[in-house]
Parts: C-alpha cells; structure tokens; sequence
C-alpha cells in the first residue's frame, strides 16, 4: 500500500524540500499552503502522515491540527509541526492541539525521514 503525506506550509520552497524528500522514500505527497488548503486534503482518503508549519495566513497549524483532530478519520493520524518555533510554551500549545512531533527548521533529509519513520507504520 503506497503512503501518503499531506505537506501544508506558506513557503513553496519549503513545501518542495519536504515534497522532494518524501518521494524519494516513496510517499504520495498532497500540498496546502495553509491550513485551510491542508483540510481540503482529509476528505476520507487515507493519510499516512501529516506536516504542518506553525504560522501561517488564513488558518495557522494549531488550529489546523484541532480541526484535523475533529475529522474521525484523522484522529490518530501522526501530524509532525515543522517550525522555526522552538518554544516550550509552542511546543505544548502544540501537543495540547494533537501533534505527534515537533521539527525545528531548518532540517535536514535525514531528520526528517528519521521522525518520520517513527510516526508512520
């Protein structure tokens, strides 16, 4: 069964390293740039991981996270937040929210995968 991976985030180049990555360990990747666009993505197609930035405009990742939260479907989907944020009071408004992980931007492939791997079964 191929995987998936919705990817949201304001910045195209962003967008493409994580999409770049992900493909090349052979996921599907949807992409939003905000989370707004990234809700349109849980439609009851399975999602294997999700990867979210922090701020963004029109919907920001913690409430894209609560309302991904709401949708049944999506309730135990990992959702990673990929952020310049590395505050402990972010962090925790994070995981109050439902994220599974938090990455600090900049990261590199191999974190990525790294986390991702743990996340995805």
């Amino acid at each position: 069964m191929s995987k998936t991976a919705v990817i949201i985030d304001d910045s195209v180049s962003m967008r493409q390293m994580v999409s770049f990555t992900l493909k090349q360990a052979g996921f599907t990747v949807l992409e939003g740039g905000d989370g707004q666009e990234g809700l349109k993505h849980l439609d009851g197609r399975p999602v294997s991981v999700v990867i979210t930035d922090l701020n963004m405009p029109v919907m920001d990742g913690i409430t894209f996270i609560r309302q991904a939260r709401a949708l049944k479907a999506y309730k135990f989907t990992p959702i990673l937040m990929l952020t310049t944020e590395s505050q402990d009071s972010k962090k925790q408004d994070g995981k109050a929210a439902g994220a599974t992980g938090w990455i600090i931007k900049p990261f590199n492939p191999d974190q990525l995968l790294q986390v991702v791997s743990k996340v995805v079964h």
